[in-house]
C-alpha cells in the first residue's frame, strides 16, 4: 500500500523529509542559543560572585594579615557555596593563591591572566585549571587608597551549567514523532481509500482491467443486463442478447419498447431483489437473479443475470432421484439390523422397501437359517422350500404367500434360481414370464389381476452363505422396475443380508451356549426330605450368562443351597459357571462350612485367573459371585456365606419376609479379606428364597426398587415354594430380560424327634456293648429290624475306634430319615485311613467293614473335634419320615 511508486507512498517520503528537515533545523538552533546562554550565564553567575567578594569588608585587612588562607578559606567556601559556583579563589599581586576549593592548591600559581585586573579591570576567560575547563571572572581588590592588592577569581566548570536545551529537546523531539505518526495516519488512510477505488491498479491497469472485463463480459455464458433508474438498458452483454432475444439496439432503449413479455419486463424492471426465479422464454427455461444497485448507496437502477437451465432440469431429475436412492440405503443402514433377531431383521428389510422402493416386499429364509444353520447347497433346477418370514405392502389382502407360511417354489421361478445360483432376477413384466408363471397358476393369476406387474428377486448372501430370497413387487400405477433399480435392490438386499448372518449366527451361538448352560445345570433335584424346593431359570434374552444354583445333600440330613453368578454373558460365561459348580460340588464332598468353602473357592478362581492372564485374549472370570446355604434340618439351624451375593430372603410361616443380613464377603477371585458364615434359625414352614441379581436389578430399576418388589411379592403366607416362583417372577420380571434369572425357593421341614436318637458312650471297652443293645432297642422301635445286624457291626467298630484313638467325650447318633444315619463323634481332629490289612494282621478291618457294610461313609469336622458317619439306604417298602 505504501510502495515508493504509489502516490500514497511518494506523498508519505515527502511528508517525513518535510518532518525531519524541521526537526533537524530546531535542534540545530537549541545547540547554538544553548552555546550562548552556557557562557552568559557562566559569566553573570562567577562576575556576580566575584565582585561580590572583593568588595567584602574586611578582605583587605585579611590579605595583609599575617595569616591570610586561615582566615579567608572558610569565607570563601561560604561564599562560594552560597554562590552555587565551583570555585573562589584570593591571590595577591603575583598571582599566589590564599584560598581554592582544593586545600593542596593554595600557596600555589594562580592559573589565568592577571594582568589586566592588576590594573583595576575585570578578565574573563576559559581556562584548563585544576578543576578542569572552567569559565572564571577575575576581578581586582582595591584597598581604601584604590590601590589593587590582589586579585579574586571566581568561576564554573561548563559541564555544570544548565542550559535550555536539556528542556526543550525532548518536547521537539517528541513533537517530531507526533508529526511523523500524523503522518504516517494520514497517508494510510489515504493510500486505503485509493486502494478500495482502484483496487491497487494503475492507470494502464485499471485500462487493462476494463478492456478484460468487457471482453469477459461478452464471453460469458451466464446473460448480463444493466438497467437505468429510469427503466432503460445500459448495457446487455452477448448472452443476454441471445436469451432474451433482443434488438441489437436494445442499448438505450426503454425495457417496456423491447417487446419482451410481461413476465420477463416484469424481472428486469423490479425494485426488490429476486433469487433463482424460473423464468420461461420460448423453449428455454431461465434461472433469473436480479439485484438493485442503490441499495449500498450506488446510483439508481438494477443489475440482472440470467442462466440458461433447460440441461440442468434433466440432470436435476436424474440427481433427486440418486439422491432418493442413496437416502434410502442410508435409511436402511439405520434402520435393518437393530436387533440379532433373524424374524425381526427381515421384517424391517420389507418394511423399509415397501416405504419408498416398491409396492410389496417379501422375505422368505431357509428353515435352517431360521435355527442359526448354514443351508445346504441344491441342485439348479430343484425345487426350493423357503420360509416366509416377511410380507409388507400398501395394503393387507394381497395374494401373495401370507407371512409364516412353508413355500416350496418351483424350480423355474425367479425365486428358486435367484436362491440356488445367486444371482439376482428382474422381471419387468410379470405376465410374459413363464417361469413365474410356472408356480401356482390360480395364485399368479389372481396376483396379476390383483395389479402386481413387475418383480425384482435379489438372494441374501453374506459371507458366501445363501439364506433366502428378497423380492420387490411394483402394481401398474407405480411402473415397472429398470435396470437402476435393480442395482439399488441388490444393494438393499446386501446390506439387510449382512444382518441376517449376523443374527443368524448369534441364533446359533446363542442356542450353543443355552444348550452348554442347561447342560451343566442339574437336570433334576436330589431326594431328600430337608426342603421342599422349587426353582425358576430363565437365561437371558440376548444371550446366556453364568448364573447357576444347585441343592446338594450332605450327611446327616442335611441339604447345601447353592446361587452363583459369574460375570459376562456367552459361551465362556456358561463354561466358567460349570467349573464353579463342579468345583463347589467337590469341596461339599468334604463337608466343609460355608466360609472355608468359599475360601476354597475364591483361591480356585485366583488360580484360574492366574492361568487365563497368560493367554493373550483370554478373559478373566474376578467378579463371580456365590452364596452357599447349609441347612440342618435335626436342628432348623442354616449356616450360610455370601462372597458378594444379594442376601437371601427369609419368609416366616406368618409371611413376614426379611432380608438376612450376611457378614460382607468380597467376590470371588478378588481376594484379601476373610469369609464369614453366620448361622440363622429358621422355624419349620419358612421359605429361604435365593436368588441371581438379575432379578431385582434391571437397566431401568435400582436393586434397592427391586429388593422392595421381592419382599412385596414374597408377604403372602401359605404359598407353596413353586406358588412363590411365579408370584415372583410375575412381579419382577423385566419386559426384555438382559440377565440370566435363578431364582431358589426351599420351604424347610423338621426331622420328626422321634426318629432322632442321641446318647455319650463312655470310653470303657464294656461300652461296646451298651451301644450295640441301645441301637437295636431303637431299630426296634423304628421297625428297621432288618438292619439291625449291619448297624450293631458298624456301631461297634466307629466306637471301638473312638474309644482307643480318640479322647475326651464319645457321643452316638442315630438318624432315620430316607435313609439310617449312624454318627459317632470325639474330640479328636486324627481322621481315620482306610487300610487293606494283611492275613496275618490282628486288626486294621473295621473301617473296611463299614465300608463295605454301608453304601456310604465320611467324616466331617466339627469345632469340637469329628464326627464319623455311616449311611444305610432302606428298602424301597420301609416307611421314611
Amino acid at each position: 500500500m505504501l510502495s515508493i511508486r504509489s502516490v500514497a507512498g511518494q506523498m508519505f517520503v515527502l511528508q517525513v523529509l518535510i518532518v525531519l528537515l524541521l526537526v533537524v533545523a530546531a535542534v540545530v538552533a537549541l545547540l547554538i542559543e544553548s552555546r550562548s546562554d552556557r557562557y552568559a550565564a557562566a559569566r553573570d553567575r562567577s562576575l556576580a560572585a566575584a565582585e561580590s567578594f572583593a568588595h567584602s569588608p574586611g578582605l583587605v585587612t585579611a590579605m595583609q594579615g599575617p595569616h591570610p588562607s586561615a582566615e579567608l578559606q572558610p569565607l570563601t567556601e561560604a561564599a562560594r557555596k552560597g554562590a552555587q559556583v565551583d570555585f573562589i579563589v584570593v591571590a595577591d599581586r603575583n598571582g599566589i593563591r590564599f584560598t581554592h576549593p582544593e586545600p593542596e592548591q593554595i600557596g600555589k600559581k594562580f592559573v589565568g591572566t592577571i594582568g589586566p585586573s592588576l590594573q583595576g579591570k575585570v578578565t574573563v576567560e576559559q581556562v584548563n585549571g585544576p578543576l578542569g575547563r572552567e569559565y572564571q571572572v577575575v576581578v581586582p581588590v582595591e584597598d581604601a587608597n584604590g590601590a589593587v592588592v590582589g586579585i579574586v577569581s571566581s568561576g564554573m566548570k561548563i559541564t555544570n551549567v544548565s542550559s535550555a536545551i536539556n528542556h526543550q529537546l525532548p518536547v521537539v523531539l517528541g513533537a517530531g514523532t507526533v508529526a511523523l505518526g500524523l503522518a504516517t495516519a494520514g497517508t494510510a488512510l489515504v493510500g486505503r481509500r485509493l486502494l478500495r477505488q482502484t483496487h491497487g491498479l494503475g492507470p494502464e491497469e485499471m485500462t487493462r482491467m476494463y478492456e478484460h472485463h468487457d471482453a469477459v463480459l461478452h464471453a460469458v455464458r451466464e446473460g448480463v443486463a444493466i438497467v437505468s433508474g429510469d427503466g432503460r438498458v445500459l448495457l446487455a452483454n452477448d448472452e443476454a442478447r441471445r436469451l432474451l432475444d433482443l434488438p441489437p439496439d436494445a442499448e438505450g432503449r426503454a425495457v417496456t419498447d423491447l417487446g419482451l413479455g410481461p413476465r420477463t419486463t416484469e424481472l428486469l424492471l423490479a425494485g426488490h431483489a429476486v433469487t433463482d426465479e424460473v423464468l420461461s422464454v420460448g423453449d428455454r427455461v431461465l434461472a433469473v437473479n436480479h439485484r438493485p444497485t442503490d441499495s449500498g448507496g450506488g446510483p439508481p437502477g438494477s443489475v440482472t443475470t440470467l442462466r440458461d437451465s433447460t440441461e440442468l432440469l434433466v440432470l436435476a431429475g436424474k440427481t433427486e432421484i440418486a439422491r432418493g436412492r442413496l437416502r434410502l440405503l442410508y435409511d436402511a443402514s439405520m434402520v435393518i439390523g437393530t436387533t440379532l433377531d433373524v424374524r425381526r431383521t427381515a421384517e424391517e428389510l420389507a418394511r423399509m422397501a415397501a416405504r419408498e422402493f416398491c409396492d410389496y416386499a417379501t422375505v422368505d429364509l431357509a428353515e435352517e437359517v431360521m435355527r442359526g444353520e448354514e443351508p445346504r447347497p441344491l441342485a439348479v433346477g430343484a425345487p426350493v422350500e423357503l420360509r416366509r418370514v416377511a410380507l409388507t405392502g400398501i395394503r393387507d389382502d394381497s395374494p401373495l404367500y401370507p407371512q409364516g407360511e412353508l413355500v416350496t417354489w418351483a424350480g423355474s421361478t425367479p425365486q428358486a434360481e435367484g436362491f440356488v445360483s445367486g444371482h439376482s432376477a428382474l422381471v419387468p413384466e410379470l405376465a410374459t414370464d413363464a417361469g413365474w408363471r410356472m408356480q401356482d397358476a390360480g395364485r399368479t393369476r389372481a396376483a396379476l389381476e390383483f395389479g402386481l406387474t413387475s418383480l425384482i428377486a435379489v438372494p441374501l448372501t453374506a459371507r458366501g452363505v445363501l439364506m433366502g430370497i428378497a423380492c420387490f413387487w411394483r402394481g401398474r400405477d407405480r411402473g415397472p422396475f429398470e435396470e437402476d433399480d435393480l442395482s439399488l435392490a441388490e444393494e438393499l438386499a446386501a446390506r439387510a443380508a449382512v444382518s441376517v448372518d449376523n443374527a443368524r449366527r448369534f441364533t446359533r451361538e446363542h442356542a450353543m451356549a443355552v444348550t452348554l448352560q442347561h447342560s451343566l445345570l442339574p437336570r433334576e433335584l436330589p431326594e431328600q426330605s430337608a426342603l421342599d424346593i422349587a426353582y425358576r431359570y430363565l437365561p437371558a434374552q440376548a444371550g446366556v450368562g453364568g448364573d447357576w444354583f444347585d441343592v446338594i445333600p450332605l450327611p446327616g440330613t442335611r441339604v447345601a443351597l447353592v446361587v452363583g453368578d459369574v460375570v459376562g454373558h456367552g459361551l465362556h460365561a456358561a463354561a466358567t459357571m460349570g467349573r464353579l459348580r463342579t468345583a463347589v460340588q467337590n469341596f461339599s464332598t468334604l463337608d466343609l462350612p460355608p466360609d472355608e468353602l468359599l475360601g476354597h473357592l475364591d483361591e480356585l478362581v485366583s488360580h484360574i485367573d492366574q492361568e487365563t492372564a497368560t493367554t493373550e485374549g483370554a478373559l478373566a472370570i474376578s467378579g463371580a459371585t456365590c452364596l452357599y446355604a447349609v441347612y440342618d434340618p435335626t436342628t432348623a439351624t442354616c449356616v450360610l456365606g455370601g462372597a458378594g451375593h444379594p442376601p437371601p430372603a427369609l419368609v416366616h410361616p406368618d409371611g413376614r419376609v426379611e432380608l438376612l443380613s450376611l457378614p460382607a464377603g468380597p467376590p470371588l477371585g478378588v481376594g484379601g479379606m476373610p469369609f464369614e458364615a453366620t448361622e440363622v434359625r429358621l422355624p419349620e414352614g419358612s421359605s429361604l428364597v435365593l436368588y441371581t441379581d438379575g432379578l431385582v436389578e434391571d437397566r431401568t430399576r435400582d436393586i434397592g426398587v427391586g429388593l422392595d418388589l421381592l419382599t412385596a411379592s414374597l408377604a403372602h403366607p401359605g404359598r407353596s415354594p413353586h406358588e412363590v416362583c411365579d408370584a415372583v417372577l410375575d412381579a419382577l420380571l423385566p419386559a426384555r430380560q438382559t440377565d440370566d434369572i435363578a431364582l431358589l425357593v426351599a420351604r424347610t421341614r423338621v426331622l420328626d424327634p422321634g426318629r432322632t436318637a442321641e446318647w455319650e458312650v463312655a470310653g470303657t471297652p464294656a461300652a461296646v456293648a451298651q451301644a450295640r443293645a441301645e441301637a437295636t432297642r431303637l431299630l426296634t422301635e423304628w421297625g428297621l429290624d432288618e438292619a439291625v445286624f449291619v448297624t450293631e457291626l458298624v456301631l461297634s467298630e466307629l466306637v471301638t475306634n473312638a474309644i482307643r484313638y480318640a479322647a475326651g467325650p464319645i457321643r452316638v447318633r442315630l438318624l432315620y430319615d430316607r435313609s439310617l444315619i449312624c454318627e459317632v463323634s470325639d474330640c479328636s481332629s486324627t481322621a481315620p485311613h482306610l487300610r487293606y490289612a494283611a492275613a496275618e494282621d490282628e486288626g486294621g478291618r473295621g473301617l473296611f467293614l463299614v465300608a463295605q457294610l454301608a453304601e456310604r461313609w465320611g467324616v466331617r469336622y466339627t469345632p469340637e473335634g469329628k464326627i464319623i458317619w455311616a449311611e444305610q439306604f432302606l428298602r424301597p417298602d420301609t416307611p421314611t419320615a
